[in-house]
């Protein structure tokens, strides 16, 4: 089988996906890397009906490999994850939204293209956790307690997204889906830089496990990953990322790998099944008043 990874200069290095590369290879198959954010390409060779088995992403939010994997996706070609289902998760304004409309267990969310303008909200809303809505990785994410505090969030383009801060432990649950299977770990929030580093395999309760697959579900992920607090009200989930690092699970690399051979395999799932009915909503165009 030959597929195609596109690898963003920041993960070059990372077991995920590069051993995951390696162990494809161990096996007998043909991987193309391509560099989305530093290469040149003949788009009519790269991307072409037949040559890849499967497309496989793995980039910052912000990158330009999801350009590329929507082109692969639309001349036909399997995407692992679904290019649509990445499209929902990546924009954290879009995420928040389809949770909420779901019934997920979401902080709730508003968004501003300045954080400034989270002062504009009651007292009571603080302390804030606030983001970029294209974020990755705990990059940029802060804790204001007070509304002048906003002032010292850096501008710059794109949408912000503000939550309220969920009391915890400091520790956040994350909870990675590999194809079905699923494995948690914790590990040291990145608003408490204060406590030592901390990640450890965890064991997964029957409602956290319900919880994790019904957001794979819900936004049509195959790979994908959960943080969860847990809150004084219940698990609060706070970010889904596709395509994590799977860091603490066990034997990661063969699952992982074996997983993308078996979703390459795998017939192409409905469009309906990514975009429920209760959905339709979002890509229709309101009616005349």
């Amino acid at each position: 089988m030959r597929l195609c990874f596109l690898v963003e200069e920041q993960y070059r290095r990372d077991g995920m996906p590069m051993a995951v590369i390696g162990q494809l290879a161990a096996w007998g198959h043909e991987v193309d890397l391509v560099r989305p954010g530093g290469s040149l390409l003949s788009l009519a060779e790269t991307i072409s009906a037949g040559r890849h088995a499967a497309w496989v992403l793995k980039t910052v939010s912000g990158g330009p490999g999801l350009s590329l994997l929507e082109a692969a996706s639309s001349v036909g070609l399997r995407t692992i994850n679904d290019v649509r289902a990445i499209r929902l998760v990546r924009d954290k304004v879009v995420a928040a939204a389809v949770a909420h409309d779901r019934g997920l267990p979401v902080p709730a969310t508003h968004a501003a293209p300045r954080a400034e303008l989270f002062a504009e909200l009651p007292a009571d809303a603080f302390p804030l956790v606030v983001k970029p809505a294209d974020g990755s990785n705990g990059r940029a994410v802060r804790l204001f307690e007070r509304p002048e505090q906003l002032a010292a969030w850096p501008d710059g383009e794109g949408m912000v997204i503000a939550q309220p801060y969920v009391p915890n432990t400091g520790l956040d649950l994350k909870v990675y889906c590999v194809a079905g299977d699923l494995y948690a770990t914790e590990s040291r929030s990145p608003l408490r830089p204060d406590m030592p580093r901390h990640e450890r395999p965890v064991p997964l309760t029957a409602e956290l496990a319900a919880l994790a697959a019904e957001v794979g579900r819900v936004f049509g992920l195959d790979l994908y990953g959960v943080d969860i607090l847990l809150g004084p009200d219940g698990p609060v989930i706070v970010d889904i990322n596709d395509f994590p690092s799977f860091r603490q699970v066990p034997d990661a690399v063969p699952k992982v790998s074996q997983a993308i051979l078996d979703l390459a395999r795998a017939d192409v799932p409905e469009v309906t099944e990514l975009w429920p009915a209760a959905h339709s909503g979002l890509l229709t165009a309101p009616e005349a008043v």
